[in-house]
């Protein structure tokens, strides 16, 4: 077997491993689920009177659904940072940096595993938002766009995530540092217009890196077209994949505030 062989061969194994995790105590997959879900529910069942009002010939669930599915894009990536840092807390990263096995595999298999993970929790909020009435207009192509989009998203936060446990002190700490990405999206468009928004406001929600991706994926959804955010989303997603995946990198292999290089 070549070089690349054994590292695909590894990171199949990691991959295994963390899906079997995931499978065992399913507790952090069921509640990251859940906050999209409830945020779905509340501001179009309890809110979305009032809100969308302001949305002038555009049901507010249509106008929700797109901005929610991405929450659960960025919201999954919680429970890889949380996944990492039990294992190295727990040692088993040192463990593995002393096996005979690919050093990216670790890292592969939790990315690769978290990314499964949220598109499964995209499923279910997608699922619901359609019971809940949400009819995209969407021809097959925008569909396989929208998805793409998504995966790329999540693969992205996915990373991210990954550096996060890696540098966190404990479980709490990584369970606490990726809830500003989990949340970034209310700060912009993904609940109300931005020109809704105070001055101040809306300069950040107008230019900040989740604002072109809900209105690329509701553009794609909706019909309504994505302009100039398509290109400018797709930058930020590979941006934001290769900072997580350089940062990450940097740790698990060359040590960061005290902790043991490979």
């Amino acid at each position: 077997m070549t070089t690349t062989s054994y590292a695909a061969r590894d990171a199949m194994t990691m991959l295994r491993r963390n899906l079997k995790h995931a499978q065992r105590y399913p507790s952090m997959t069921v509640s990251v689920v859940m906050v999209p879900v409830f945020i779905l529910v509340l501001f179009n069942a309890v809110f979305g009177k009032a809100l969308g009002a302001g949305i002038g010939g555009v049901r507010y669930i249509d106008y929700i659904a797109p901005g929610v599915i991405l929450m659960a894009a960025a919201s999954g990536a919680l429970a890889t940072a949380v996944a990492v840092c039990v294992d190295k807390t727990d040692g088993i990263v040192n463990r593995f940096r002393t096996m005979a096995i690919s050093r990216a595999s670790f890292l592969t298999g939790h990315v690769v595993g978290g990314t499964l993970q949220t598109l499964l929790s995209i499923a279910v909020v997608v699922g619901l938002a359609l019971l809940m009435g949400f009819r995209p207009s969407a021809t097959p192509l925008e569909w396989l766009a929208a998805t793409g989009l998504l995966g790329l998203l999540a693969f992205a936060m996915t990373w991210v995530s990954a550096a996060i446990g890696l540098v966190a002190s404990n479980v709490e700490s990584a369970s606490n540092l990726p809830i500003p990405l989990q949340f970034l999206p209310f700060l912009g468009s993904a609940i109300v217009p931005t020109d809704a928004m105070p001055g101040w406001l809306r300069w950040f929600a107008q230019y900040q890196p989740f604002t072109p991706v809900i209105e690329t994926l509701r553009g794609l959804l909706t019909g309504s077209g994505i302009g100039a955010s398509g290109p400018i989303a797709l930058a930020w997603c590979t941006g934001f994949g290769l900072l997580g995946y350089l940062w990450a990198k940097r740790v698990f292999t060359g040590g960061v505030a005290g902790r043991p290089a490979a």
